[in-house]
């Protein structure tokens, strides 16, 4: 007898429909075709036993499980579940008519109980879309599954629950999940503040241009100046996340791995840290079917890299790319897949390798040469894709321990939403830009013109500061987010003096 489950396989963020079909006739072996990988194949051991752990016996006649298309590889053990319910249908076990009307997923253990699995959101998604009633998966992944509306989510601990259900024996309730007022609730819901930094104002500053503008940003002090901290607030004074921006960040954890139990639906923009030691594919993403990086888990959130100059030199080539396009596609022989990586770039380093030149109070102790060939770990054409650089300075005692409370992360946001709005406008037409940072040079000389005395103080600062011709965009990209920040309509002198300050490493001569 044959009998059809459907399952679903994810490829970068996107999910597609997989007919699991399974004929039982004569014969006495288990055959399993339609490019399953090893995990899959594997199948054949855990099914059976969780089949017999229920009370059901596995057939002993030919069967053969066929994944389609065909021609698609599949991969990982979350066939396991819809493989085992396929089998009982066919063998006449099973009398569940509803059975086409699920899409089912679920890895299972020798005694049919259901361990989670990844990619929960995009396949709810993929279900929804080909008008199936509902998705059977583990427990562990209904909540992440629930985020999408109208689809029953059906979460089950093991197997036997899941034939109840179809049977109709014992309904289990579909799970609830109300995106919106979760969404609402967690927004602003941040751990950390910039009420929290006393002192470093003018980082604060520099900070919220970032936010106004999405600028990358560099940040060169001491260690213990406080360019961490600093860093790991810049996600509170963000716009808050879009809806839309929410379910592609969330399709894109949700592919990885990384919600965890009981996953919902990311309502915080994220911020990723790796460690300098990272791989170039865990930066950008690899694998036989590729799996997101740090630069995608980054997505519409911050990538801040700590200690810029010891990350591998091809790692950080690597993010050349992505940066500019805004999504980075990894190739195979068999598939190529994109991902979404717009991100803000935040990046911290220590001047030199002791950590203290420029230091207003501890000598530096470096020998000649060194700082500037320090500096040089970092290649030209990635410090020409980050528009602000800002040099930290230890914050006093008499900061740290000032009355004056420091303004609100939320007093903050409101200034950078009012500048985003400007943009928004701006940009209308525009379907590939969202932000000053992303503007094209041609672009740069029609919406960041400046007046005959903005031309001659450029001029003068280009010339005194010996600044490289590099920086000449980035200082009128970011005047025109300070601009917009004062809600003023063309660029002044005032606009662009603050931006020039914003680019120490051009300076000739600035590493001694």
């Amino acid at each position: 007898m044959l009998a059809k489950t459907y399952g679903s396989a994810v490829y970068g963020v996107e999910a597609s429909t997989i007919t699991i079909e399974v004929n039982i006739g004569q014969g006495t072996k288990f055959f399993m075709v339609g490019l399953p990988d090893s995990a899959v194949k594997e199948s054949e051991q855990r099914v059976e036993s969780a089949i017999k752990n229920h009370g059901y016996k596995m057939p002993r006649q030919k069967v053969v499980v066929n994944l389609a298309p065909a021609d698609v590889k599949k991969e990982g053990s979350a066939y396991d579940l819809p493989i085992a319910l396929g089998i009982l249908k066919a063998s006449e076990q099973l009398a569940a008519e509803a059975l086409d009307k699920y899409m089912i997923m679920g890895e299972l253990a020798l005694d049919g109980g259901l361990r989670p699995i990844k990619g929960a959101l995009p396949i709810a998604i993929e279900a929804r879309r080909n008008g199936f009633k509902g998705f059977i998966l583990p427990k562990e992944n209904a909540s992440e599954a629930a985020i999408v509306d109208e689809l029953d989510v059906i979460g089950v601990e093991n197997m036997g629950q899941a034939i109840q259900h179809l049977e109709g024996t014992e309904v289990i309730q579909p799970v609830n999940y109300d995106t919106r007022d979760v969404f609402s609730y967690e927004q602003d819901n941040y751990a950390s503040d910039f009420s929290d930094v006393q002192g470093q104002e003018n980082i604060k500053r520099a900070m919220e241009i970032a936010a106004a503008g999405g600028h990358n940003v560099i940040m060169i002090g001491p260690p213990g100046a406080g360019k961490t901290m600093l860093a790991k607030r810049l996600p509170s004074i963000l716009p808050p996340l879009s809806l839309h921006e929410a379910l592609e960040t969330t399709k894109i954890h949700s592919v990885a791995g990384k919600l965890g139990a009981n996953g919902k639906l990311i309502a915080q923009r994220p911020f990723r840290q790796p460690h300098h030691t990272i791989s170039d594919a865990a930066l950008v993403g690899g694998g036989g079917i590729p799996q997101p990086g740090e630069i995608s888990l980054a997505n519409n959130g911050v990538l801040f890299l700590d200690e810029l100059p010891e990350f591998q030199r091809s790692v950080l080539e690597v993010m050349r790319q992505p940066l500019e396009e805004r999504k980075v596609t990894i190739s195979r022989a068999k598939v190529s897949i994109d991902y979404p990586s717009n991100f803000m770039l935040i990046a911290s380093m220590n001047p030199c390798p002791c950590g203290y030149y420029n230091h207003p109070e501890k000598e530096c102790v470096c020998a000649p040469g060194v700082v500037q060939r320090y500096l040089n770990k970092i290649s030209g054409p990635l410090l020409d894709r980050i528009d602000l650089h800002v040099e930290v300075t230890p914050v006093s005692f008499d900061q740290m321990t000032a009355d004056r409370k420091a303004e609100l992360s939320r007093e903050i946001r409101a200034r950078v939403i009012n500048a985003r709005s400007i943009q928004d406008k701006r940009f209308e037409e525009n379907d590939e830009i969202f932000n000053n940072a992303m503007m094209s040079s041609n672009m740069v000389k029609d919406i960041c013109a400046i007046n005959p005395a903005g031309k001659t103080l450029l001029k003068t600062a280009m010339e005194k500061l010996g600044l490289s011709a590099r920086a000449y965009d980035r200082i009128l990209k970011v005047s025109r987010t300070i601009a917009d920040l004062a809600g003023a309509e063309s660029i002044s002198i005032e606009h662009l003096a603050e931006a020039i300050q914003y680019r120490s490493l051009d300076r000739e001569g600035w590493a001694g």
